[in-house]
C-alpha cells in the first residue's frame, strides 16, 4: 500500500511539473519576440530591486502607528447623468470609479482603464485589502463600455469578478502581453481581445491605442511571476490626448513616450502605494509630477490612491504630498471625488479627504510625518 500511495504521488508530481514545463515553454514560445521577455521572463528595461520579506516585516512594524485607513466613510460622488446614458462625449472627459479605474470618454467613445469593482483587490472575497468605500459604479451600473484597457495583472488592477461580468458588456479588451490569456479563461471571446507589446499600436474607431512602456512586475501567484507583461498606455484622440501610467516607478521611458507621443492633455499617474522598501517599482509623488511633465502632460491627475491599503503610509498622505507639489512647480492637478468627472481644463478641487479626519493637528497637511519629509 505505501509502495502503491508513493507511486502516485510520484505519477502526480511528475504530472505537474510536464504541466509547469509545457506550460512556461508556450508561453516561452509566444512571447519569445518582445524585447522586453528574457531568460524565460519579462524584464524591465533597468534593473529594479527587490526587498526580501524581512525588509518589508521591519518596514512595517517602524511605521505601525501611521493612519492606513480614513476614519469616516470615502464620500462617493453621484455619477452625473449625462456619463450614464445618451452618446459619450466628444471632448476628453474622466470620471474617476478609484484606484486605477477610469472610465474615459473622447470622440464618442467610453473606455474603462483597470476596472476592479470588487469589495477587495485580492484572490479571495474574504480577506486581503478592501475597498475604503464602494466603488462609484457598480458593473450593473455602468454605462455602454466600447473597450477595457488593462496594463497588468496585479488583483488590484485586474479583478476576476469583474472582468466576468464585464465579459459581455465589452466591445473590446486592449492588454498586454499574456493577460490575454487570462481573459479568455475567464469567459471574454478571444476575438475580443487584442495583446500589445511595448511600443505597439492599434487602432480603435477613430482612437490610437499604443501600450508604452514601465518599470513593475507581474504575476497573481507564486509560479508566475513576470510571465505577462505590464504597460502605460496612450490614448490618441482626433483632437486630445490621454496617457495612463499603469503602475510604474521612475524610468528613462518616461521622455521617450513624451517625444513620441506628446503633449498629452491629460495625464492618469499613479500616486500611492510608494515606499523605500520597493523604490524602483512605485513613484514617490516628486516622481509622479516628474512622470507627469516628461510625458509633457499638461493636467494631471492622481490614481492609485484613496481606495485600498497597499502600502506604509497614511491613506491620504499621497494626495497632500502631490497638492503641494504641483503648487510649487505650477503644474495643473484635478483631484476629483470617487464619482466625479472632470475635464483637462476643470479648476483644481478643494482636498475633499480632509473633512474625514476628525484630529486636524494629527493631518499631515498640519504636521508632516518623518516618512512624508524624507
Amino acid at each position: 500500500m505505501v509502495i502503491a500511495f508513493v507511486l502516485v504521488a510520484a505519477f502526480c508530481l511528475g504530472l505537474l511539473a510536464w504541466h509547469v514545463i509545457t506550460k512556461r515553454s508556450r508561453v516561452a514560445r509566444a512571447h519569445s519576440g518582445s524585447p522586453a521577455w528574457r531568460n524565460g521572463r519579462f524584464r524591465n528595461v533597468a534593473n529594479t530591486r527587490v526587498a526580501s520579506l524581512g525588509e518589508v516585516w521591519k518596514t512595517m512594524r517602524a511605521h505601525r502607528g501611521l493612519r492606513r485607513k480614513p476614519q469616516n466613510p470615502l464620500p462617493v460622488a453621484t455619477v452625473r447623468a449625462d456619463v450614464l446614458s445618451g452618446p459619450a462625449s466628444q471632448a476628453l472627459q474622466v470620471t474617476w470609479l478609484g484606484h486605477s479605474s477610469v472610465l474615459i470618454e473622447i470622440d464618442g467613445l467610453r473606455l474603462l482603464t483597470d476596472p476592479v469593482l470588487s469589495a477587495r483587490a485580492s484572490p479571495v472575497p474574504f480577506a486581503g485589502p478592501k475597498r475604503f468605500a464602494p466603488p462609484a459604479l457598480t458593473v450593473a451600473q455602468l454605462p455602454p463600455i466600447d473597450a477595457v484597457i488593462l496594463s497588468h495583472d496585479h488583483y488590484d488592477h485586474l479583478d476576476r469578478d469583474t472582468i466576468r461580468a464585464l465579459a459581455g458588456r465589452v466591445g473590446h479588451f486592449y492588454t498586454t502581453l499574456g493577460v490575454g490569456q487570462r481573459l479568455i479563461a475567464w469567459g471574454v471571446d478571444a476575438k475580443r481581445v487584442t495583446e500589445l507589446d511595448w511600443w505597439q499600436e492599434t487602432r480603435f474607431g477613430p482612437l490610437t491605442l499604443a501600450a508604452t512602456p514601465a518599470q513593475h512586475f507581474s504575476g497573481r501567484g507564486l509560479r508566475d511571476g513576470n510571465l505577462t507583461l505590464w504597460a502605460s498606455w496612450v490614448v490618441l484622440g482626433t483632437h486630445e490626448r490621454l496617457f495612463f501610467s499603469g503602475d510604474t516607478g521612475m524610468h528613462e521611458g518616461f521622455s521617450k513616450i513624451g517625444e513620441r507621443y506628446g503633449p498629452f492633455d491629460l495625464t492618469l499617474v499613479e500616486c500611492g502605494a510608494y515606499n523605500e522598501t520597493w523604490p524602483d517599482v512605485h513613484m514617490q509623488p516628486e516622481q509622479s509630477l516628474a512622470a507627469h511633465q516628461l510625458v509633457r502632460g499638461r493636467t494631471m491627475m492622481p490614481v492609485h490612491w484613496g481606495t485600498f491599503d497597499l502600502a506604509f503610509h497614511r491613506w491620504d498622505e499621497p494626495a497632500e504630498r502631490i497638492r503641494a507639489l504641483a503648487a510649487e512647480q505650477g503644474v495643473h492637478l484635478v483631484q476629483p471625488r470617487p464619482g466625479e468627472t472632470v475635464r483637462p481644463d476643470t479648476a483644481l478641487q478643494s482636498p475633499w479627504w480632509r473633512a474625514l479626519e476628525v484630529n486636524a493637528v494629527d493631518h499631515p497637511s498640519i504636521k508632516l510625518t518623518k516618512e512624508t519629509t524624507a
